[in-house]
């Protein structure tokens, strides 16, 4: 939890795990902790799980729970730790950013109760519970629209960082970027910004985001960190380069439902065993499965590793 003090020091490639499965579809906790250790040799700059990438509800809270557990004692400190803890319950959400809080997690990430459709009060009262709850621990606000059916406004982020000092930003997906602007200008240019739509990483950073949050880096870890390192050492052209080297291996991640590829693929690479996913998604068809490869291939100047190898 060293970095829990200092949230604006979680910034970078901040690495949204799959969850990976064995085929009859239990937990792999060992297939987990072999993702971290290729993502921290790879130069990740943090770790996250739980997110839309980790299929969290297709998880009971005990499993997302050993997880949180498990991640946290394989990274150890040497990088920022954000897993996800929402759920579209208010106990299940407390229930996990505890877990988290006692794991040594440095930041939570809390998706918008998705089904409600809140109003915007509602979603004020629902931040301002989780962070009373755990006011040394910092807070970031998950808003994905495309999933939850709410959309946070840059109003409402103003109130609740007014109200709450532990609220310090927003993982913001959504591919209006003019919101990634009201976010900054209304909240303030103090809040921690990171996308997690992967064609607005590199943009973001000119607005002041602090990184992203980016599926492409379960495939392409080492190239998405990069990115970010060449941006803030202002070698602009270089960052570009990645930025669009990167496109087909996101195209990749959304052959067809997220994470059906990334895991498919990361099986293929050895990392996991299985590239099982839950109900009601389905493992990537053989259709899928060969576009993958396509894309992947076009792809292969920015990837390393393992899964150059299934590139080839």
């Amino acid at each position: 939890m060293r970095f829990r003090s200092d949230p604006a020091a979680i910034r970078g490639s901040i690495a949204p795990l799959v969850s990976p499965f064995t085929a009859d579809g239990r937990p792999d906790l060992d297939g987990l902790r072999a993702l971290i250790r290729w993502q921290l040799e790879s130069g990740s700059h943090g770790i996250s799980l739980g997110g839309s990438t980790g299929e969290p509800s297709a998880q009971t809270t005990a499993e997302r729970a050993a997880a949180i557990r498990a991640a946290a004692a394989e990274i150890g400190d040497r990088v920022p730790f954000v897993p996800g803890t929402g759920s579209a319950k208010l106990d299940e959400t407390l229930e996990l950013t505890a877990v988290a809080a006692d794991a040594g997690a440095d930041a939570v990430l809390i998706i918008t109760p998705y089904y409600a459709r809140p109003t915007q009060e509602g979603l004020f009262q629902w931040y301002a519970r989780v962070a009373g709850e755990f006011p040394g621990l910092p807070v970031i606000v998950y808003n994905v629209p495309s999933r939850t059916a709410a959309d946070i406004a840059p109003e409402t982020i103003a109130r609740l960082r007014k109200a709450h000092d532990n609220i310090v930003g927003v993982k913001e997906t959504t591919k209006d970027f003019e919101h990634f602007s009201r976010v900054l200008h209304v909240a303030g240019t103090d809040t921690l910004l990171w996308s997690g739509i992967e064609l607005l990483c590199l943009p973001l950073l000119s607005l002041g985001g602090v990184g992203f949050v980016s599926a492409t880096a379960n495939l392409a870890p080492a190239a998405t960190a990069r990115m970010y390192d060449h941006w803030v050492a202002g070698e602009f052209d270089k960052a570009r380069e990645l930025h669009f080297g990167l496109h087909p291996v996101t195209d990749v991640i959304y052959t067809e439902t997220n994470p059906a590829a990334a895991k498919w693929i990361l099986a293929q690479a050895g990392f996991i065993a299985s590239g099982f996913v839950r109900q009601p998604l389905v493992p990537l068809t053989d259709a899928g499965q060969a576009r993958a490869l396509a894309l992947l291939g076009q792809g292969s100047p920015v990837l390393e590793g393992p899964v150059a190898t299934v590139a080839a």
